[in-house]
């Protein structure tokens, strides 16, 4: 396609043109197999011979548009989509790690990202290590030669932590490792391309604002293309795979072969998906793919809006403090200034003057702002944390997690501004603040 910007690519990137009196917008594929031509087309796609699908497990024609355009967006080589954002991660995890490996990552995640890390990979013998936010030393100490990857995501869920991608960019190369960045928050490259300051690999929930809408739930890995897999820390690659007959899926689909470097999506396909079966449903897909066409309109108000609210916020009476990457005030307003293209990210937090049983009573309050758990979709969200997602925490605990009891996240939408604004100055006043 000779298109290369955002805002067309997110319309015509992986889009198949049928030709005469063919479909414009791409059709949902809700079947579960394939038909072969022959029992030799058959035996030529299961062993990866021949481009093609057989059982939507593996592939689909609608989920590979989606694929193909995340991939493109993100500037990677290839892309696999999955059942939900905690998907992506399993499956780039469970990719390249094996029992006895280790992965250091960052400890400004989101919240059912660090349990599936620290409790669930631990019973697959995975071990997480979480460094400290600080200096690139904290991740630095905890690598060792059974490390497989660095973890972090583009700003922290929910602390808003920016990295210094450049220095993990070159940590990662140092160890000869690859770079895992969560762009969730990135917009799918919109706001923030991590491939372009190291990353390898790149994992995304696509609930959040790729689809933009709340109906649907998944994720997306890209491959990135420039990670060696071939260093000998890493066997699935290049040992014989027992799946496909003595395959090495470095030798098939590495940096030197026909396919270009897109090993790793290949392998992620052909073994994660088929055996763990975290498969993206093809309606989900189809609805995810409508979202992404307009990305760029959607991410442009929501960006504009959290900017203006929270620089509304952090100027208003009855609030004690706002955390927002786009504040001058925020520690990570100069990172984000690097690195960023086009905005600070959707999401802000705010501690309001009061208890926090009087944090629960203004989100009561509230009757344009939707009360629920999610972020990245076109209705402003609201969430409480300490009786929500992080209910379970004492005070210290809160405290020591960079939250207070009256603590609340909000995810913009696109609303108008001002509506947003007087939907929060009125619950205020209902609350008695």
């Amino acid at each position: 396609m000779s298109a290369n910007h955002f805002d067309t690519l997110q319309v015509h990137a992986g889009l198949v043109k049928s030709g005469s009196n063919g479909p414009c917008a791409t059709p949902i594929f809700q079947t579960s197999s394939f038909l072969f031509d022959d029992s030799d087309h058959a035996a030529r796609l299961f062993e990866l011979n021949t481009p093609g699908h057989i059982y939507t497990r593996l592939s689909n024609p609608t989920t590979d548009v989606l694929e193909q355009k995340i991939a493109i967006l993100e500037g990677g080589t290839a892309a696999v989509a999955v059942s939900s954002g905690q998907a992506s991660q399993f499956l780039a995890i469970q990719n390249i790690a094996e029992c006895g490996d280790n992965i250091v990552s960052s400890s400004s995640l989101y919240g059912g990202s660090y349990n599936q890390f620290r409790s669930s990979f631990s019973k697959l013998g995975i071990e997480f290590r979480f460094a400290e936010k600080g200096t690139l030393r904290n991740f630095e100490k905890l690598i060792d030669p059974r490390t497989r990857a660095i973890f972090i995501e583009t700003i922290g869920n929910s602390d808003f932590y920016i990295p210094d991608f450049e220095e993990f960019g070159n940590l990662s190369y140092k160890y000869g490792i690859p770079l895992i960045v969560d762009n969730t928050f990135g917009g799918a490259g919109y706001i923030f391309k991590p491939r372009e300051w190291g990353a390898n690999i790149i994992t995304h929930a696509a609930t959040k604002w790729i689809g933009g809408h709340g109906n649907s739930i998944g994720g997306v890995v890209v491959d990135c293309g420039n990670f060696n897999w071939a260093s000998g820390k890493f066997r699935g690659f290049t040992n014989p795979s027992e799946s496909y007959h003595g395959l090495s899926f470095w030798d098939r689909f590495g940096a030197g072969s026909e396919t270009g470097n897109i090993a790793f999506a290949v392998k992620a396909r052909a073994e994660g998906l088929r055996d763990w079966g975290c498969s993206l449903s093809p309606f989900n897909a189809f609805l995810i793919l409508q979202g992404s066409e307009t990305l760029s309109l959607r991410m442009e108000r929501i960006l504009s809006n959290a900017q203006q609210l929270a620089e509304w916020l952090e100027a208003h009476p009855k609030v004690e403090g706002v955390n927002y990457p786009g504040l001058k005030s925020s520690p990570n307003h100069e990172k984000g200034r690097k690195y960023f293209k086009s905005g600070y990210g959707g999401v802000l937090s705010f501690d309001i003057k009061g208890s926090r049983d009087r944090a629960s009573v203004f989100v009561n309050s509230l009757e344009l702002i939707s009360h629920l758990v999610n972020v990245g979709d076109n209705k402003t969200l609201i969430t409480h944390f300490a009786s929500t997602t992080h209910a379970q925490m004492s005070s210290n605990a809160l405290r020591a997690a960079g939250i207070g009891e009256n603590t609340l996240r909000i995810s913009l939408g696109i609303e108008h501004i001002e509506d947003i604004k007087r939907d929060i100055e009125s619950a205020f006043r209902r609350a008695g603040l």
